[in-house]
């Protein structure tokens, strides 16, 4: 065999080698959101359908979730390496789980959407007044696991829990089998409005309003994942694009969020993304400082609120919660001029 033979049978060699291995090396992650593919999370699906995770060397799988207890409980057995998460329900977890820490790496809602809601015609007009009262929940809402230590702060010493499935939520109030209900204020507002109700007939009560200053839901990680630094800083870099994308036209959220459930109402999607946006979102904190952060002592203090809420032995050490190791430069978390 010649010296030019032997050349071209190493290159071909080289080139079998080559063909045998991913095209791109695409690191595979299974992604959970909390809930259902609404407008609020369609940044997500926005950072998807472009191709950010992609060129982050990011084969993402995204599914949708059955609330954040679920969510943070699918990252934690390491069904999925991450998840869009409530981070009090990470909290809990947490500080039950000791060595075995979600963490939360990337905060989206800097102020958190839960509350509780009723009708003028039912009377309720202030947080006392929901004493002895019905309240319709799924043990699993947020805003209802919260609801004690709002009750607590009000003065609210008996209610009755009603249990119900997100589908009968609002419509148990609407038809009056409950007196009040707990739910993200972007979703229940909305969803009492495709019942007829109308914005002015609803008492809405935000927490936030009334001195529970607590974050909301983020990206959260799990054990393993937490060791892959490039792919989790990658993740957060595609998902802050799909963000700004979002912020700089609803459209396109919405239109991602069609793609993924052909069924949704698209002027309640857009609207219920822009709620999200106002209330939860683009807050005066985010606006100066860009997304995904907290502010280290706001952020304790709201752990030891949600941890007393819970009854929780002890408090988990905030940075057993939240880092921001793998977040960008603050210059390349802006989403607003």
């Amino acid at each position: 065999m010649n010296r030019r033979s032997t050349r071209l049978g190493g290159v071909a060699a080289l080139a079998l080698a080559l063909a045998s291995l991913p095209a791109s090396a695409q690191t595979p992650i299974n992604f959970t959101l909390d809930w259902v593919f609404q407008g609020p999370t369609s940044p997500f699906l926005v950072a998807l359908d472009k191709g950010y995770y992609k060129a982050e060397g990011l084969d993402v799988t995204m599914d949708p979730g059955q609330g954040s207890a679920g969510a943070v409980q699918r990252v934690a057995t390491g069904a999925y390496q991450i998840g869009f998460a409530d981070v009090n329900s990470t909290i809990e977890y947490n500080a039950k789980n000791p060595g075995k820490e979600v963490l939360c790496v990337f905060m989206a809602y800097d102020f958190a959407p839960f509350g509780v809601y009723a009708l003028k015609k039912s009377g309720i007009k202030v947080p006392k007044d929901l004493e002895g009262k019905k309240l319709g929940a799924p043990v699993f809402d947020a805003s209802f696991r919260l609801f004690p230590a709002f009750a607590k702060r009000q003065g609210i010493t008996k209610w009755t829990h009603v249990n119900l499935t997100p589908q009968l939520r609002e419509q148990s109030l609407v038809q009056g089998s409950v007196d009040f209900i707990s739910g993200h204020y972007f979703s229940s507002m909305l969803d009492l409005k495709a019942r007829g109700v109308k914005f002015d007939d609803i008492v809405a009560m935000r927490y936030v309003d009334f001195g529970m200053d607590v974050y909301g839901n983020g990206i959260v990680i799990s054990p393993e994942m937490a060791k892959n630094e490039k792919a989790v800083k990658g993740f957060v870099a595609a998902t802050i694009k799909g963000w700004r994308d979002v912020i700089a036209d609803k459209k396109v959220g919405v239109a991602a969020a069609k793609k993924k459930d052909p069924l949704i109402d698209e002027a309640l999607e857009t609207e219920r993304l822009q709620i999200s946006l106002d209330t939860n979102v683009l807050t005066p904190y985010v606006k100066a400082n860009g997304m995904g952060d907290v502010d280290p002592e706001r952020f304790a203090r709201a752990v030891t609120l949600v941890s007393e809420a819970f009854g929780l032995p002890a408090a988990p050490a905030p940075d057993k919660v939240f880092t921001n190791k793998y977040l960008p430069p603050k210059a390349d978390r802006m989403v607003v001029k």
